[in-house]
């Protein structure tokens, strides 16, 4: 998922100017589409995205054996586990350049025990890198404070991000109407209803309990609001409670898509993104709902303020604050053409300075440098 969802392209791109790019990942469904677009080999290591020590072991022995096989110039790991492993790996190997992008610490949520155990792994994780870039300055910052590496280690690409935005994949002149009227047959859209979007998994530490809460809330008074929520259940890890998930089953005014790889034209038909996740590392959504023009609502955690200003590119809530998100909810909803001003401001930002393009030349030019 990793590969197809927050790094497409970039692995194609670094082919086609001059390296050999090997890719590793778990198996999933999304494989056969991530090899097919991105034209590189790719080799599966079964690496789990909870706590499992036997199979983590596993995992590190055969990336040990993988990278002494191919005997890489760079070695450059995304997501916590694959960081862990692959960095690991890397520095026991004797491979120079090892790269971890940081693009969330779930640490952040944590305390006690668990706290404890994900501040050792993501310190270990820096100290087997010879480079860490986090994907925003709000996560440098976090690293920095919690003397998590050194200094000397830390690199932002560009202005932040993993991956950039495909300015022109999300945007309103290219869309399929044909694709727009299949999907406003599944919404059964109506054009005198307000539509308020969300797109992430669902589960708890993506604030859905505080969104369905505050929906509730406001229904009430506005019969014509629906909420759409786009994205998959995750019952084995942070999962939703019953109450909530009841909710959206049973209540006719949200609208649960499982999954779609048509995100943009969701964002196209709704009024209003909202966002109240609890951590973040720079999230894609936020570019892809700017570059779209859609109106944005959000937490105020690490990531989401480094793409979103409040009152000046949208509207910022507390973390949790459901009286906080049901207020700018309901001021958001009373000044539609003030909301349509703070969206232009954003989508002018993210044209300009979150292009994929832009972010994959930056990489490369850092890749070029660091092997000499």
């Amino acid at each position: 998922m990793a590969l197809r969802y927050l790094l497409p392209g970039q692995m194609r791109f670094m082919s086609e100017n001059g390296f050999d790019v090997l890719m590793i990942s778990a198996d999933g469904k999304e494989l056969p589409e991530v090899i097919s677009r991105e034209q590189c080999r790719h080799i599966i290591v079964p690496m789990t995205r909870k706590i499992t020590p036997w199979q983590d072991l596993k995992c590190l022995f055969r990336l040990i054996s993988i990278f002494r096989k191919e005997r890489a110039d760079i070695v450059h790991t995304h997501t916590p586990k694959a960081g862990l492993l692959g960095m690991l790996a890397a520095k026991l190997c004797g491979i120079k350049v090892r790269i971890h992008t940081v693009a969330g610490l779930p640490l952040m949520l944590e305390k006690g025990g668990r706290y404890r155990l994900l501040k050792f792994m993501e310190k270990l994780t820096y100290a087997c890198a010879s480079q860490v870039w986090p994907n925003s300055n709000s996560l440098l910052e976090f690293i920095k404070e919690h003397k998590l590496t050194s200094s000397k280690k830390l690199r932002i690409i560009g202005k932040g991000s993993s991956n950039g935005i495909n300015v022109n994949r999300f945007n309103t002149e290219v869309l399929d109407e044909k694709i727009i009227s299949g999907i406003k047959e599944q919404m059964n859209y109506a054009a005198g209803n307000n539509y308020l979007l969300c797109i992430g998994r669902l589960v708890a530490d993506k604030g859905i309990v505080e969104l369905v809460d505050v929906f509730k809330i406001l229904q009430k008074s506005k019969p014509s609001l629906k909420l759409v929520l786009v994205g998959e259940y995750e019952p084995t890890l942070d999962p939703l409670p019953a109450g909530t998930l009841n909710e959206i089953e049973t209540n006719e005014a949200i609208l649960h898509i499982n999954w779609t790889n048509n995100v943009e034209y969701y964002m196209h038909l709704a009024n209003y993104f909202v966002f109240p996740s609890h951590r973040e590392g720079f999230p894609n959504v936020l570019l892809q709902s700017g570059a779209m023009g859609l109106p944005v609502i959000c937490s105020r955690i690490p990531g989401n303020v480094d793409i979103i200003s409040n009152n000046e590119t949208g509207l910022v809530f507390g973390c949790k604050d459901e009286q906080q998100l049901w207020s700018l909810l309901e001021y958001a909803f009373s000044t539609p053409e003030q909301m349509q001003t703070m969206a232009k401001r954003l989508q002018e930002i993210i044209r300009k300075d979150y292009r994929q393009e832009n972010i994959w030349q930056n990489m490369l030019d850092a890749y070029k440098s660091l092997v000499n």
